[in-house]
């Protein structure tokens, strides 16, 4: 099975993981509900209003950095035998921290309404990532295994 990283390297490959990847965004987004779902539907609204094709850039950005944090859990759930994707989304909480760390540091140095947004999504953004961790593996899964 060749790693995350070597998937990624072939550019089609890569554009249509971002592509697969702003899919899973917006679904993710797209079926948040409550008064915390008004918020993240709001704030994703206003990235991609600032910001025109943020996400898209934001995922080429990270896929290197989220590849290497993700492939060791993808690894150890193919390799587990099971179900790769229920083994992957029983590691939610650990992927998603992961996950969270490049985000978090380079939420650091972003400017304006971007840091903002991030900073008042932050503290519940860990049960979002876990919440999406099905549609994630499924990403993998097609494009990894």
């Amino acid at each position: 099975m060749p790693s995350l990283k070597d998937v990624i390297a072939d550019p089609k490959k890569r554009r249509a993981v971002i592509d697969d990847g702003v899919s899973v965004i917006e679904a993710e987004v797209g079926d948040k509900g409550g008064l915390s779902g008004l918020a993240i539907k709001a704030a994703y609204g206003t990235v991609k209003k600032v910001k025109p094709g943020f996400v898209v850039g934001a995922l080429h950005h990270l896929l290197d950095d989220f590849a290497g944090k993700v492939d060791p859990f993808w690894t150890s759930a193919v390799n587990g035998g099971g179900d790769p994707v229920k083994t992957f989304v029983s590691l939610g909480p650990a992927v998603s921290e992961a996950l969270l760390s490049i985000t978090d540091d380079r939420a650091r140095t972003a400017a304006g309404p971007v840091r903002k947004t991030y900073d008042q999504l932050r503290p519940q953004a860990s049960k979002h990532v876990i919440e999406a961790m099905p549609r994630l593996a499924g990403l993998l899964k097609k494009h990894a295994v």
